[in-house]
């Protein structure tokens, strides 16, 4: 896809990978493992086919820079750190509260990106910024009922520091792709979110290396529904849109996560949950409905796709 045609076709595929991404909350329900050991697992079992498409990237671009590797080295740490505590977070505090928490990445993105890039929110987004927020709070089950919790203090700890980490992830995630070789660089995070996944989860509530083939089957599920294809399309597409597009459009995730559970686990959502999809769903078209024909960073005269991360 060309640079000037990626806008336009960009949006519809981040939130295809927000969707699938939604996919790996339920296939972890189901496989009813330790954090540690999903996190560990959801990422060793993508990186064979996250090799073979980055393999075929580098044959027609450029290997990554040093300081390329690093931004990915540290956008993996992140994740790893943020699939930890979010899973642990939904046992003490209940789904609801910590989906919401999570979420507030689409504040969190957007300001690192004005912060650190300068890069420009739009009004339109703010004033959206609430209405999302609603939307996850009623699909989450946190408002008209349904959060549950076994230990609400820690469990709202962990899920502060997940919301944190993502957004860095997230962040980061966008910036290492802005390369050119978005591929790569989200290889690159996946294995170090992998190693930091095993290391951490190994010393928090322990790694179950030998889960198992039930538990198994359902994290090869998370893998190459979440991990390969949800998360590389974000990886791919994110970096071709203003950041504040690319958090509203991930705010898809509950919806879809909502969905699949009422088909896959028989879960019947409320009337609740039903407006908060409409007002994620509204949230997310109408407030990055202006997207122009080039990055805003690059209309600002920073690196464009070949130039690589400052």
């Amino acid at each position: 896809m060309t640079a000037d045609k990626a806008p336009t076709h960009a949006a519809p595929w981040l939130a295809v990978g927000a969707l699938f991404v939604s996919v790996s909350s339920v296939l972890i329900d189901l496989a009813g493992t330790t954090p540690g050991t999903a996190s560990f697992y959801r990422c060793v079992l993508s990186l064979p086919l996250l090799a073979v498409v980055a393999g075929i990237e580098r044959r027609r671009k450029r290997p990554l820079r040093r300081d390329e590797l690093l931004f990915g080295l540290l956008a993996g740490a992140f994740f790893a750190g943020d699939m930890l505590l979010w899973t642990r977070a939904i046992d003490e505090v209940g789904a609801g509260l910590s989906t919401v928490v999570v979420n507030v990445q689409v504040i969190g993105v957007p300001l690192l990106a004005w912060a650190i890039d300068g890069e420009t929110v739009p009004r339109r987004f703010v004033a959206w910024v609430p209405v999302m927020i609603l939307g996850v709070a009623l699909t989450a089950g946190l408002i008209g009922g349904g959060a549950a919790g076994t230990d609400p203090v820690h469990g709202t700890i962990h899920a502060v520091l997940a919301a944190a980490c993502y957004s860095v992830f997230l962040y980061l995630l966008r910036r290492t792709g802005m390369g050119g070789r978005p591929i790569q660089n989200y290889f690159v995070v996946i294995a170090s979110a992998g190693l930091v996944s095993l290391v951490a989860g190994w010393l928090w509530r322990g790694v179950d290396l030998t889960p198992g083939l039930r538990v198994i089957g359902w994290l090869i599920g998370v893998a190459v529904a979440g991990t390969v294809v949800g998360w590389l399309l974000v990886a791919t597409y994110s970096p071709r849109l203003p950041s504040h597009v690319g958090a509203a459009l991930l705010m898809l995730t509950p919806v879809g996560a909502l969905v699949l559970s009422s088909v896959v686990l028989h879960e019947r959502p409320t009337g609740l949950q039903l407006i908060g999809c409409v007002l994620i769903l509204a949230g997310a078209y109408f407030s990055g409905n202006r997207i122009r024909g080039r990055r805003t960073g690059r209309a600002r005269g920073r690196p464009g796709p070949e130039q690589g991360c400052p």
